[in-house]
């Protein structure tokens, strides 16, 4: 009886632990936008590599469009263990640092070489936040160009006084009331209900944007400028991370790099691609005038006087940093 007790015993330890040996580790993840944007194509890619780097040890649940966790709710999210993985867009947090809009302001980085220049004298600073508050940024993807959405042409900015302007960050906010509208920040969620309600008339925002929320049935003109690359990145759990083999630690950060990469030819294509989706709903798209162009620049210098007057001197240093970089 003892043999046969301390056998069933074996073969349940056994079982036990060859179910251990082969389970796999489930992560959630949460985005804001739909399923089509180039960003959520991009991440379902470093899903579907860090899936295959772990040899079925790590699962990826990706929640897109809003569906788990509202955009601005993710980054809390992930660094109170509810989810493991998301995306955010800096430009959200511009209230508790300048840092998180500095790509925001007017021609600081209007190009994607200057982006990325952008990002990576920002990246100390980035690491240094979310690390101390347990979280890691592994990769970051940059707004294609933006524009005007209106329903009017557009010449020379004269036009703007007093019209009710979605916007989606302080600085943007900002660019906004310098340019006469009545700014509004709102959610990409919130942003087809607030053109019925009557909450807002125009919009500051990229392509891409414009057509996920299908701005046609809205307004009828696009105004495309560039003038800034905002970020979005994607946040991991520090927690969640270090519980992992060292081996697929570095295959999540190596996916994360690629992923950096990609978005940025992405993101390139999407101005292009997103350009001809409004054309095709039957806006009409046009690149901002020189007067307009003029009248951005001048806003630029001065919001970027205001910013280093607002910012921390290591912020500052960040800024000083890009500019060398850049020239």
């Amino acid at each position: 009886m003892n043999y046969l007790k301390t056998l069933g015993a074996a073969v349940v330890a056994a079982v036990t632990f060859g179910n251990i040996a082969t389970a796999e580790t489930t992560w959630v993840m949460a985005s804001g936008y739909p399923d089509d944007s180039f960003f959520t194509q991009n991440i379902r890619t470093f899903i579907e590599e860090v899936e295959a780097a772990s040899d079925g040890e790590l699962k990826i649940d990706l929640r897109s469009n809003g569906e788990l966790i509202k955009l601005d709710a993710i980054r809390r999210a992930v660094q109170a263990g509810q989810i493991q993985l998301g995306e955010i867009r800096f430009g959200v947090y511009g209230n508790e640092s300048p840092m998180f809009t500095l790509d925001s302001l007017p021609n600081v980085a209007g190009n994607y070489d200057d982006a990325w220049k952008l990002m990576e004298a920002q990246k100390p600073w980035f690491d240094k936040v979310f690390g101390d508050a347990g979280m890691q940024v592994i990769s970051y993807a940059p707004w294609p160009g933006q524009g005007f959405y209106t329903k009017f042409d557009v010449t020379d900015g004269s036009q703007f006084e007093g019209v009710k302007l979605r916007i989606y960050s302080p600085a943007t906010q900002r660019m906004g009331e310098l340019l006469g509208f009545q700014a509004t920040i709102l959610p990409f969620a919130e942003v087809p209900q607030a053109f019925s309600t009557g909450l807002i008339e125009a919009l500051f925002t990229s392509g891409q944007t414009g057509t996920d929320i299908q701005a046609w049935d809205y307004v009828s003109n696009f105004t495309y400028t560039g003038s800034m690359h905002n970020k979005n990145a994607i946040i991991i759990s520090e927690r969640a991370l270090s519980a992992l083999s060292p081996e697929l630690q570095e295959a999540i950060i190596a996916a994360g790099e690629r992923a950096t990469e990609r978005a940025w030819e992405l993101s390139k294509e999407a101005t292009e691609t997103k350009r001809q989706e409004l054309i095709d709903a039957g806006m009409v798209v046009t690149d901002a005038s020189p007067e307009l162009q003029a009248k951005l620049e001048e806003i630029g210098k001065a919001m970027v006087e205001e910013w280093s007057a607002s910012a921390s001197p290591e912020e500052v240093e960040v800024l000083n940093n890009y500019l060398a970089a850049k020239n």
